[in-house]
């Protein structure tokens, strides 16, 4: 039997990150991972082919539609889809290539099979050889997420998919419905939409991009509409049927829809089955997550968990930090994850980021609130690239100036987030981003007059 300081179970960005920052700090690792390549569905089949896919179908439309407006004449413009794929496809292989890599590099053991925990730090490897037992002080579980069910929707991976297979559809739809008004169903929504497709998009609630601020939300609203998406909200899909190359989806108190495609987006579930969870005494809560305390512990001894697994957005980079954060105290005791600083970035056109809370979860909590808000029209920069849509909203404590959230809606929206973050891990002030220099011209000048617009004195407006 092996035996290793630590086995992570999952090479996704919170397991194979925590794999690399165990290996740096001296401690000897193995990482089991059932898929062949590494990186996990962040890398594979979500974050980095769907970012791939946003960009290349955003230059399309630039081309097609913008660059004449630069004195850039173009001719006819077609796009490739075939071409796109390619393209998406060695944008992943390059990231999962550059994992092995590291592990490589790091002298990380890679065990390719499907692990599960087998008693007091045994981990048990189904691999295509056979059984393989691993031996660690400390085992970690980092097996991510997959899509959540919507009762009443059954996913064939054909004419009703998820984001899996919406990242590899060969066609455009001609009318694609996607349900859900979250992060995946807007971003993967403007593809298809940007290359023909028809967009209806369906959400139960009565906002899109819930958990956003209500203001930065209703804008994005807007420009979505304008771009031509068909967005409805208070729907309730109850059922669907295919028939041929069909889909009728069934709603509750509304006439039927038909598309040709129809894309779940309604959320994601932690991976945390087939695991030997029960077995090992591992606690799990309503909602499939498992519970650990303060240091990513489980009620299992020497048993850990990161990443979408337990609580806290299902976000790559959260289960970065888990891991370095949990590598830490395994190596020297010590190890911190801020989650109120955790952004959330939507890679839609123009991008929307947020970090900190929101005027509504400020106002619940009886907050005392300062807000600026600063248009990306007034700024120089923005008006050069033609990209003048959205703003940026700051908002500070209202005695103590103290800035507790930062929302974005505009080019580069995922870039300027991290000034906000960075203030804010500093218990910054409004008036400490407003006096920090901002090059000219840039778009980041935006966030510089938003600080100042929460004193009333914006400059350029």
């Amino acid at each position: 039997m092996a035996e290793f300081d630590v086995v992570i179970i999952g090479a996704g960005p919170g397991g194979y990150v925590a794999a690399i920052r165990a290996a740096q700090l001296g401690l000897t690792v193995a990482c089991v991972e059932r898929e062949a390549a590494l990186g996990g569905t962040c890398v594979r089949i979500g974050c980095i082919p769907s970012k791939a896919l946003l960009e290349s179908s955003e230059r399309y439309l630039e081309a097609r539609d913008h660059l004449a407006d630069h004195g850039v004449k173009v001719g006819s413009v077609e796009f490739d889809l075939a071409a796109m794929h390619a393209r998406k496809d060695a944008v992943v292989k390059a990231n999962t290539d550059g994992v092995a890599y590291l592990f490589k590099k790091h002298k990380i053991e890679r065990v390719h099979g499907t692990g599960r925990l087998a008693g007091a730090g045994e981990v048990v490897v189904e691999t295509a050889e056979g059984e393989r037992r691993l031996r660690a002080k400390h085992v970690v579980l980092a097996t991510g997420s997959r899509v959540a069910d919507l009762r009443g929707v059954e996913v064939d991976a054909d004419r009703i998919g998820t984001s899996t297979e919406a990242l590899a559809w060969d066609e455009v739809p001609e009318h694609l419905v996607v349900i859900g008004a979250g992060v995946i169903g807007l971003e993967l929504g403007s593809v298809w939409g940007r290359l023909g497709a028809k967009v209806s998009v369906l959400e139960y609630l009565d906002r899109i991009l819930p958990g956003m601020d209500a203001e930065i939300a209703k804008e994005a609203r807007k420009v979505f509409k304008k771009q031509g998406m068909d967005i409805r909200t208070g729907v309730r899909v109850t059922g669907a049927s295919v028939k041929g190359e069909k889909v009728t989806l069934s709603l509750e108190g509304a006439d039927d829809v038909v598309a040709d495609r129809v894309l779940v987006a309604t959320g994601r579930k932690p991976n945390s089955e087939g695991l030997g969870l029960d077995e090992a005494g591992v606690q799990v809560d309503g909602q499939g997550r498992v519970v650990v305390d303060e240091r990513f512990a489980t009620s299992a001894e020497g048993v850990y968990a990161i990443g979408d697994l337990i609580h806290g957005p299902m976000l790559a980079h959260k289960a970065e930090e888990d891991g370095v954060a949990l590598a830490e105290m395994l190596a020297t005791g010590h190890g911190h994850v801020d989650y109120g600083l955790v952004a959330s970035v939507v890679y839609t056109d123009p991008e929307i980021a947020s970090v900190g809370r929101s005027e509504e979860e400020l106002a619940a909590q009886g907050v005392p609130v300062r807000k600026g808000v600063f248009p990306f029209a007034a700024n120089g920069r923005a008006r050069a690239m033609a990209r003048t849509e959205g703003k940026v909203k700051i908002l500070a404590h209202g005695d103590t100036d103290r800035v507790l959230g930062v929302h974005v809606i505009g080019p580069r929206a995922g870039d300027l987030i991290a000034e906000a973050v960075a203030a804010m891990a500093f218990h910054a002030s409004s008036e400490d981003v407003a006096r920090v220099v901002h090059a000219h011209p840039t778009l980041a000048e935006v966030v510089k007059e938003a600080a100042l617009a929460v004193d009333g004195r914006a400059l350029h407006i």
